[in-house]
């Protein structure tokens, strides 16, 4: 039974830092692809980025392209999300997801496995 557990949000200052991370309980976590996506209030969930079952390679919506990294530790069982010179625009609840055998999905509906979300917010 696969559980994600995401920590790391926040209230930052536009032009801020935060790092999320998604804990994944469970067997065989380099066998999922790993993805972050966002929901705004009034906002549709918005596909974020997404790294491949190795850590290999990465995918990004173009808002976030240069400011976002995701990255994976296959050791630690956890997903990453660096994010820097936050704007407010940015301000969502963050949920990360996993699928098995799949890398780089951007539908929401491609995943069956979530994590609660974590509350960040820019605002000066």
């Amino acid at each position: 039974h696969v559980q994600l557990v995401e920590s790391g949000g926040g209230l930052v200052q536009p032009g801020g830092s935060l790092r999320l991370s998604c804990l994944f309980s469970g067997r065989s976590f380099a066998t999922y692809g790993m993805t972050w996506f966002r929901h705004a209030p009034g906002k549709g969930r918005e596909f974020v980025a997404a790294v491949t079952l190795s850590g290999t390679d990465t995918s990004y919506v173009d808002s976030v392209k240069g400011r976002f990294t995701i990255s994976r530790d296959n050791a630690k069982n956890t997903v990453y999300l660096q994010m820097n010179s936050l704007k407010p625009e940015d301000t969502a609840t963050y949920y990360c997801a996993a699928v098995l055998w799949r890398a780089l999905a951007r539908a929401p509906n491609d995943y069956s496995i979530w994590g609660q979300g974590t509350q960040v917010t820019v605002s000066s």
